[in-house]
């Protein structure tokens, strides 16, 4: 689940990084609404924190231009503007769910998570397919009952197959669940977590789309 956090407080952008990192989500960020706004517009995220008290350019205004757009990636906005008017046109604006300041990193992952579940249609925190079980908040996976021991970066690679579960995964939009923009990229790296997971979840369960990328098999 890759998410970007837009917002200029430097030590509050690094907690927040940190928390949601350990909550299995791969975080890119931005210090200024231009650079936030670019991102949000150019890559693909799972879902996006927007702070709207943002020196150079207001968060309401880089949602709209979004909207306008038609990004549909779910915004989150988390701000100090935190009265039930303020809320009201943020979520008027397009904001798909709205967190004041101060708040808990547990709070902001769980929205988050439930915001990413809606986008892809999914009602329950444990994706589901075949025998196959993925469970978002305990990062547990199981196999027809069977618990499953995998590494963080074999779960991030697990639950971005789950969420396009019968749909072809690239390796570029594997690598973009798994890394952050800031980080040294291998691509090789992913057909090393696939085949990691091919033994740990058995024969049959990632098929190889030649040329494409990979999809969920039948399980």
């Amino acid at each position: 689940m890759r998410v970007l956090i837009i917002e200029d407080d430097r030590t509050l952008s690094a907690q927040l990084k940190q928390g949601l990192v350990r909550e299995h989500f791969t975080v890119d960020t931005a210090r200024t609404g231009e650079d936030g706004a670019f991102l949000g517009k150019e890559q693909c995220y799972d879902a996006i924190v927007l702070d709207l008290g943002l020196p150079d350019k207001d968060g309401l205004e880089i949602l709209k231009e979004w909207r306008a757009a038609d990004r549909k990636t779910p915004v989150l906005i988390l701000t100090a503007r935190a009265d039930w008017h303020a809320k009201v046109v943020g979520l008027n604006a397009g904001a798909d769910d709205y967190l004041g300041k101060p708040f808990e990193i547990a709070e902001v992952a769980a929205r988050l998570r439930a915001l990413i579940r809606r986008a892809h249609g999914q009602a329950s925190p444990v994706l589901r397919h075949g025998g196959l079980e993925l469970d978002l908040v305990a990062a547990e996976a199981r196999r027809d009952g069977q618990a499953i021991r995998l590494t963080a970066q074999e779960f991030k690679t697990l639950a971005c197959l789950m969420h396009h579960a019968g749909q072809i995964v690239s390796q570029t939009e594997l690598t973009e669940a798994l890394y952050a923009q800031d980080f040294d990229r291998d691509s090789n790296t992913i057909e090393v977590f696939i085949a990691r997971l091919r033994r740990k979840l058995g024969a049959g369960a990632i098929e190889t789309v030649r040329g494409l990328g990979y999809r969920l098999g039948g399980l």
